[in-house]
């Protein structure tokens, strides 16, 4: 975990990783094709993949899975993502380079 103080990352850099989080997997696209070299913002555009790919697991568990998944993991599942995406956003435009909690870890691990 590192954090790192909001003169020593751009604001370019933290505008591109709000992007990835904006836009989620097309916001990972955009930023692994025009910004990979920022370090800053290629590491918030992994944790946005990730953010985006539970969320989807959190989705189907909700559609295919009878009565808890529709009355349970889904609500809270849903609620869970969100917070986990405000605090991605919040963490890429306050200049820390932050893993979310649970899921972060998954993002460390791509290498591209």
């Amino acid at each position: 975990m590192v954090y790192l103080s909001k003169k020593s990352v751009s604001g370019e850099s933290r505008f591109w990783a709000f992007i990835a989080y904006l836009f989620g997997i097309v916001g990972f696209v955009i930023v692994l094709l025009l910004k990979k070299k920022d370090a800053y913002a290629f590491y918030h555009a992994k944790q946005s993949v990730v953010l985006c790919l539970s969320w989807f697991v959190v989705y189907m568990a909700g559609l295919f899975i009878p009565f808890i998944g529709w009355f349970i993991i889904w609500p809270l599942g849903n609620l869970a993502m969100f917070v986990l995406w405000i605090l991605g956003v919040f963490n890429a435009l306050t200049g820390k380079q932050k893993k979310l909690p649970l899921i972060g870890q998954f993002g460390e691990k791509i290498n591209l």
